[in-house]
């Protein structure tokens, strides 16, 4: 027997079902990525501060000076890792805003159909969260991760300091303590900055 054929009508709302979920996918798998993306790194930053102040820097053979110089590098790489995963929670957080507005597109063309519909959703376009939110669950994980960022490279350069000799206590401290706000606000300003970059793409899109 033939295959029952599905009507238009039918076919349209299979097809809007399908793109509904998954979009409403893409956008939980964005929020449980950035929550792993941060917890990595984290993570990683505790795991190897530990394990590198639990072993040479307490041997008194080892050269102090050649050993403060490796631990500069190593607390420099923590600070570029640190400038990735921001760049990583700004692109999730664009990449869940997008799907929320993919979302609500879908809702306004059902209200459209139907206009008793619109008293069913209380998360529509005029109602969204801006992209760019202070107090939002991306915007802290991005704080915990520029306070280590920061932390990290104010490390980098006292023990770059010490490694190349240069002893003036309130000189090591002061840029020591320079760097790390450096560090922090910059892990700041790209967060911010690949945000509005990503909205400026969208919206001035190159012309074929």
């Amino acid at each position: 027997m033939p295959a029952k054929k599905t009507s238009s009508p039918e076919l349209s709302n299979e097809i809007l079902v399908a793109e509904y979920e998954y979009i409403a996918n893409s956008a939980s798998q964005a929020n449980e990525d950035r929550a792993r993306v941060a917890s990595f790194y984290l993570v990683a930053v505790g795991s190897l501060v530990a394990a590198l102040f639990s072993t040479q820097i307490f041997d008194t053979s080892t050269n102090f000076a050649t050993l403060s110089i490796l631990f500069s590098g190593l607390f420099f790489v923590l600070t570029l890792l640190g400038g990735l995963t921001v760049i990583q929670l700004a692109r999730l957080r664009a990449a869940w805003y997008e799907s929320m507005q993919a979302l609500n597109q879908i809702k306004e063309y059902a209200i459209n159909k139907d206009n008793e519909l619109a008293d069913a959703f209380l998360w529509r376009n005029k109602s969204m969260p801006p992209l760019y939110k202070v107090n939002s669950v991306s915007y802290q994980q991005t704080l915990e991760v520029a306070i280590l960022s920061g932390l990290t490279f104010g490390a980098a350069i006292y023990f770059f300091q010490i490694g190349v000799g240069y002893y003036c206590t309130s000189c090591n401290w002061a840029y020591t303590v320079s760097g790390a706000l450096l560090g922090f606000i910059s892990q700041l300003y790209i967060y911010k900055r690949f945000l509005l970059h990503n909205v400026k793409e969208k919206h001035h899109a190159p012309q074929l």
